[in-house]
């Protein structure tokens, strides 16, 4: 039987000078399988997608089943410690980026001070693997601070030297648009025909989720689209494919990209990723199978990678507004 080690990541965060320490992250510490030794950290902080919610499951799944030890930080209110999406510049504990061996992001619009976009940016140039759900490829915004030397990073760039920001230059595509109805239009994914023999989509044959399929215009340097969204009528998995609708976006892709530093990182992008997103065993999978490629144990990737939901798992729907209110790290602990 697996076992589990709960530990809560503690930085100090000083509230008014009083030197109060808060929890703002919690670590599942695995013990046995492909992943141990290997420490991924997750940043989290979105208003909408419910990041905060579904990125501790997959780090409970990635801990559980197959031995990654998985650090999931937040968004965290400066005042009262709480999980609070909606604080766009503050996510301690990104220091542990800096010893990680995977960064898995899933922010949006996030203005964080240079102190903690440091580690964000360091990370990127350092030649180790990223992967990055939904909102990521729009995870930055400066409206502030516009002299920081990272406001570069700001999802809409029009600068020529770094057009579209993060999720143009690293990831492939930033924000552009719905293509999907939002709320209304639910997303099938299909692998492509000529990639259903590569590592990350084996035992992904079901992948479905209530959020809709984002449009992207070009897909930039070597990206390989792995899975295209088709549009469905509804918000339930067994509705027809829209038959206007008929573009079939990306939804998951694979590319490289090059830091400063000049080393090459493994990169893995899927637009679909909201909370209630992780009910289906297919996107689970794909992401489990997805965090073994990036880390170079891609031969390891059995015909079904084993993602049963860990402890109980009942996802808020997305929307704003809608996070679950008073929670802090600790309470994503295994119970």
């Amino acid at each position: 039987m697996i076992s589990i080690k709960q530990l809560s990541l503690c930085v100090v965060f000083v509230l008014a000078g009083t030197g109060t320490a808060w929890s703002v992250g919690v670590t599942y510490e695995g013990t046995e399988g492909p992943g141990v030794g290997k420490h991924l950290v997750f940043v989290t902080g979105d208003e909408e997608y419910r990041s905060e919610e579904g990125m501790p499951q997959l780090a409970k799944i990635l801990a559980v089943h197959h031995g990654f030890t998985c650090t999931v930080l937040f968004a965290i209110n400066k005042e009262t410690g709480e999980i609070d999406p909606v604080t766009l510049d503050n996510i301690p504990g990104l220091e542990a980026l800096d010893g990680a061996d995977l960064m898995v992001l899933f922010t949006r619009f996030r203005e964080l001070p240079d102190s903690q976009m440091k580690h964000i940016v360091d990370f990127t140039n350092s030649g180790k693997p990223i992967i990055a759900l939904r909102t990521a490829t729009h995870p930055f915004n400066y409206i502030k601070n516009l002299d920081s030397p990272y406001a570069k990073y700001t999802w809409n760039n029009k600068d020529k030297a770094f057009k579209g920001g993060f999720g143009r230059q690293i990831l492939g595509e930033t924000w552009v648009s719905h293509y999907g109805h939002h709320g209304v239009e639910s997303t099938r994914g299909e692998i492509l025909p000529e990639m259903k023999a590569h590592p990350i989509v084996q035992g992904c044959e079901d992948i479905w989720g209530p959020t809709d399929v984002y449009t992207i215009r070009k897909l930039t340097g070597d990206s390989q689209p792995l899975v295209r969204g088709i549009v469905l009528t509804g918000m339930n998995p067994d509705d027809p494919a829209h038959t206007e609708k008929t573009t079939k976006h990306p939804i998951a892709w694979i590319k490289s990209h090059t830091g400063d530093s000049g080393k090459v990182s493994r990169v893995f992008t899927t637009t679909m990723g909201t909370s209630q997103d992780f009910n289906s065993e297919g996107l689970r999978r794909l992401l489990v199978n997805a965090v073994y490629w990036g880390v170079g144990l891609e031969e390891q990737i059995p015909a079904r990678s084993k993602v049963d939901i860990v402890g109980d798992y009942a996802p808020t729907p997305f929307g704003f507004g809608a996070h679950k209110k008073g929670l802090k790290p600790e309470d994503h602990a295994l119970k």
